[in-house]
């Protein structure tokens, strides 16, 4: 997992991921999301439709999988990354929030403030949660370590229970161990308090401890550097068999996938998500981030969804990360939306490959080719002003559209007109319908209108995608 407030070096096939400062990470996990994470909750995945497909996530739910992002808390105040990640994905993975140095700090006294933020937050949008993660080496507060194998044990399963109960019945899917095998050729187990104090059998006795916690919940396990058929990914598979063959809880494996042109997408990648899946549990890509730009970089993106797709039992993919400025690996650029929360041309291979078309939101406006927003502030005094929306109808008519408005804290929407609205639990993000003006001519134009009340900031709304029916 990552942690996005201090990024590691770029981790190659051959070496471990460290990341200097506070927190170091190894790929992030996945997150849940539609259909696995509607399948890790129970519930029937989504399915899109030909003019909802203009978004990740309505065009990954389309074809019965999840797009999820990691999110980091901090950002949740900041209106393009909240307009962002509302339209985009279905979703989220903590990147800090739910590790174990984040909720248990002084032994058996949590803190939820945060990870419960993002938790709301999701939920409050209709998107599932993955929890990352319960047990890993790295973001442990430092009095685990201390602890004597017996007290050590006793406060792993005390973590975990207490972690999976609180979020029963919210959180889809956990990372319930992630990273614990060794980098190189050995297939080895990773050192680490678990491991030298209570040997191999922590990692079953987690899983074991997990499903009592949380019966309902999915449990996998999280690593990096096994995306292709390697000695740490044979080790982990062999792990896995024997899980299965021996009735040990598990029913997912997650792969982190971080890639560069050191480390690049492996020829293997789809054969050794299929060979996993083939033992019978679920696959999802947790930690996706590829660096580069341009073609290359989208081309790349482009192969991981269309190797997800071709393989049955992989669920979703997660991004670690909505914006390149907030990535653990900003320099290189990895993610799907720039600094400045612009498409790049990864997200239209992605878009293309999970088989939508157009684009939805992120940034000052949207369009899918069904329908367009565009923005205008129509007056403005000293406290507020009012904000018009213009939709337009694309190359058909339509009888319906939906678009959000996202405003920066402290500003607060009084009024509106011309539409039906909706918040969510922030009350930043407004999703506007039609009240009587939903049915347009190809071509043709309504608007709506509301009041801001700035309380001492200016900035002007963002945009989310148009979505017609």
């Amino acid at each position: 997992m990552r942690t996005s407030v201090s990024p590691d070096p770029t981790p190659t096939p051959a070496s471990t991921p460290t990341r200097p400062g506070r927190r170091s990470r190894a790929r992030r996990l996945l997150t849940a999301g539609t259909a696995f994470l509607l399948a890790a909750a129970g519930v029937t995945a989504l399915s899109g439709t030909a003019e909802a497909a203009s978004t990740l996530a309505s065009a990954a739910s389309a074809k019965g999988r999840y797009f999820g992002a990691a999110v980091s808390a901090q950002y949740l105040g900041e209106a393009p990354y909240v307009s962002t990640l509302n339209t985009e994905f279905n979703s989220v993975t903590p990147e800090n929030e739910m590790k174990w140095d984040a909720v248990e700090g002084t032994r058996n006294a949590f803190t939820f403030t945060s990870a419960d933020r993002i938790v709301n937050h999701a939920l409050g949008r209709g998107m599932t949660v993955r929890g990352h993660t319960l047990v890993w080496h790295s973001q442990l507060p430092g009095w685990v370590g201390g602890l004597s194998a017996t007290d050590l044990r006793s406060a792993m399963n005390n973590h975990i229970t207490q972690v999976m109960q609180h979020y029963k019945g919210k959180v889809a899917a956990w990372d319930v161990v992630n990273e614990a095998f060794q980098d190189g050729s050995s297939g080895a187990r990773r050192s680490s308090p678990f491991q030298d104090k209570l040997g191999n059998g922590f990692i079953e006795e987690a899983f074991r401890t997990a499903r009592a916690a949380d019966p309902g919940a999915k449990l996998c396990y999280n690593d990096y550097n096994t995306d292709g058929v390697n000695a740490k990914s044979n080790a982990v598979y062999a792990m896995v068999k024997d899980f299965k063959a021996r009735g040990v809880p598990i029913d997912c494996v997650g792969f982190q996938s971080h890639f560069n042109s050191a480390s690049p997408v492996p020829a293997d990648y789809q054969a050794n998500l299929q060979r996993f899946a083939d033992l019978g549990v679920d696959v999802q890509i947790t930690e996706l981030d590829i660096e580069g730009s341009g073609t290359a970089q989208a081309t790349s993106y482009g192969n991981v969804v269309k190797a997800c797709l071709a393989v049955t039992r992989c669920t979703g993919i997660t991004v670690w990360g909505v914006t390149d400025k907030y990535s653990w690996r900003s320099s290189g650029t990895p993610l799907l939306f720039d600094g400045n929360y612009n498409k790049k041309p990864a997200y239209d291979a992605v878009l293309a490959a999970l088989g939508g078309t157009g684009g939805g939101g992120g940034g000052g406006g949207g369009g899918n080719g069904a329908c367009s927003v565009s923005y205008t502030t129509t007056s403005q005094w000293n406290g507020g002003f009012n904000g018009q929306v213009t939709v337009t109808a694309g190359s058909a008519p339509i009888s319906g559209w939906t678009t959000t408005v996202t405003v920066t804290p402290p500003q607060k929407i009084s009024a509106t007109w011309n539409g039906t609205p909706t918040w969510d639990s922030s009350g930043n993000v407004m999703t506007m319908r039609p009240s009587w003006n939903g049915n347009l001519a190809a071509g043709a134009s309504t608007t709506f209108g509301f009041t801001v009340m700035t309380n001492g900031t200016t900035a002007a709304p963002v945009l989310g995608g148009c979505t017609a029916s």
